[in-house]
């Protein structure tokens, strides 16, 4: 679906009614390798022998979901990116806190209260279909990298190779998240250090963005872009002044409701493809950390050459998922266990 060519006043309607479009549990998508070690315990045969139909159940589990809510997809890969970044990719962010205790798991931290609880729920789900037949033997990490490259390509994107190994991490803080995701207002700056400090390189941080092709997010990530820029009591002049109208529409400048999402890629948001860098050539950019890439010097050169070619995004795109699946592997009962309910500890 592409609405490129539309008039103005049909692209705001449409917009405005995407954009009115709420989701009960919240908006989604991504952000990005504590080690680009080449992880020499993770292949894409791991489990071949110990549980060979792992990808077919987990694939099956998925696209059953899919069929029902396709908003599940973002939202799965978004809890994959937040998992790897912080602690690595340990399945820790599947964690639920202990009742009584002061110490909040990483799910129920700020930055990841925002990802509905379905796409938890789908990660148990696809659990319990491979513990039936491969008892203790498949990580809960394992199963969300998996289920983050089906929805990907359920939505169109790449069809990459998930290579598997990884443990489940022991440990699980909300305190660790806010310094280790990034945010709506990230500068270019923000953004290089923090992946950096994964691992990630600055072609990782501009192709692991265009996870933004699909997903929404609430107002109150851009809220300030629409109305006082900066201070300046002044919309931002680095939006296109058709989806200003329109988000101005469905998110007031105080009050109004919590629930209203807008989506990353006004011209083809259902569908996994490059328009998102497109987008930010034309102003079309939801978040400031969006419109920051196409800006800054640094970034501004990938964001054009992926936006001129699709198969290099996807080409790119399934290269840094492998990368971003390195950061933090955990291997061996010294540092993780294989959870066999990836909510709780054994």
């Amino acid at each position: 679906m592409s609405l490129r060519h539309l008039s103005p006043s049909t692209l705001i309607i449409i917009l405005s009614t995407l954009i009115t479009y709420c989701f009960s549990s919240g908006a989604t998508t991504a952000g990005v390798n504590t080690s680009l070690v080449r992880h020499r315990y993770l292949t894409v045969d791991y489990y071949s022998k110990t549980c060979p139909h792992l990808e077919q159940i987990v694939s099956f589990v998925t696209s059953q979901k899919f069929k029902e809510s396709p908003a599940i997809a973002p939202a799965t890969i978004r809890l994959f990116f937040h998992d790897c970044f912080v602690q690595g990719c340990d399945g820790s962010v599947l964690i639920s806190s202990m009742p009584g205790s002061k110490v909040m798991a990483e799910k129920d931290a700020q930055d990841n209260k925002e990802i509905p609880a379905e796409a938890y729920d789908i990660i148990e789900k696809a659990k319990a279909m491979v513990e039936d037949k491969c008892p203790g033997v498949v990580s809960c990490a394992d199963i969300l990298a998996l289920a983050a490259r089906e929805y990907i390509h359920l939505a169109g994107g790449p069809y990459y190779p998930v290579k598997k190994g990884r443990w489940d991490g022991p440990t699980s803080m909300a305190s660790l998240v806010y310094a280790n995701v990034p945010h709506a207002n990230s500068t270019i700056d923000d953004l290089l250090k923090l992946f950096t400090s994964k691992g990630l390189t600055i072609n990782d941080l501009v192709v692991l963005s265009g996870a933004h092709s699909i997903g929404f997010a609430h107002c109150k990530n851009f809220v300030n872009r629409l109305y006082n820029y900066r201070g300046t009591n002044k919309p931002d002049p680095d939006m296109d002044p058709r989806l200003l109208k329109s988000l101005r529409m469905s998110c007031p400048q105080y009050g109004g409701n919590v629930n209203v999402v807008a989506p990353f890629d006004a011209t083809t948001p259902f569908a996994f493809d490059n328009a998102y860098y497109q987008n930010l050539q034309g102003k079309l950019g939801l978040l400031a950390s969006d419109k920051a890439l196409f800006l800054d010097p640094r970034t501004r050169p990938l964001v054009e050459a992926l936006a001129k070619d699709k198969n290099k995004f996807f080409q790119d795109f399934s290269l840094a998922m492998e990368h971003l699946g390195n950061v933090g592997v955990k291997r061996g009962k010294k540092h993780g266990e294989i959870r066999r309910v990836c909510n709780m500890h054994q």
